[in-house]
């Protein structure tokens, strides 16, 4: 969700999926998610942040929240 006015949050997960060659099959699995639920955080189409989901995919990819999570100012 953007608001013109703050910026926007961006998750970076489609990179690090990317850099790291792992399929959106093998992280869902991984982090014990849906595959629905998991494109739309590669999307950047999620409304509401889950914490936990966040934990598991930082656990997962072996990465930080601040790699995951970016703010963008408009």
């Amino acid at each position: 969700m953007r608001d013109i006015e703050y910026g926007y949050i961006k998750l970076n997960l489609k990179e690090i999926m990317q850099e790291q060659n792992i399929s959106i099959n093998k992280l869902a699995c991984r982090a014990e998610m849906q595959r629905t639920q998991l494109k739309a955080y590669i999307n950047n189409e999620i409304q509401r942040v889950d914490l936990a989901v966040l934990a598991r995919l930082c656990y997962v990819l072996d990465c930080s929240l601040n790699e995951l999570i970016e703010y963008v100012k408009e």
